[in-house]
């Protein structure tokens, strides 16, 4: 038996002429605020100035892609993004080595690192005192 494989099933089908069904609501949408605002404002020069941002977000909705992904995903994360709590994490970022600085790191990887911990502190020298050869490469 043979299967026909559907194909292009990532592709929208074209319902209203050239548009997409969703592309016929965000236009459609942006025309019905367009007139309400368009009766309900009686000076016109104000409701044309209020319709041409609607029109614009409208005709942005239906056809303009960001990064290939629709304007109403971009839109979306927008609103994500601002209404959502935020962690903020503080990275450190590393000191520049200068070669003053690299002289004395040589120096000082020579030297046994202590830290400002005495807990550490006091592991480290008990750590030393039981296994002098271990460490110190020193046999006593």
């Amino acid at each position: 038996m043979r299967f026909q494989v559907p194909q292009f099933i990532n592709i929208e089908d074209k319902i209203f002429g050239a548009l997409t069904f969703k592309q016929f609501i965000y236009l459609a949408g942006a025309a019905g605020a367009c007139v309400v605002i368009f009766y309900v404002i009686p000076f016109r020069i104000i409701a044309l100035m209020l319709m041409l941002p609607i029109v614009m977000f409208g005709f942005a909705l239906a056809f303009y892609k960001v990064n290939n992904k629709p304007f109403i995903r971009v839109v979306e994360d927008f609103l994500k993004y601002s209404f959502t709590n935020k962690l903020y994490i503080w990275k450190h970022e590393a000191k520049k080595i200068t070669p003053q600085s690299a002289q004395k790191n040589s120096l000082d990887s020579l030297l046994p690192k202590l830290s400002n911990s005495k807990l550490k502190d006091l592991g480290w020298a008990l750590d030393v005192i039981e296994h002098p050869t271990k460490n110190t490469g020193n046999k006593i």
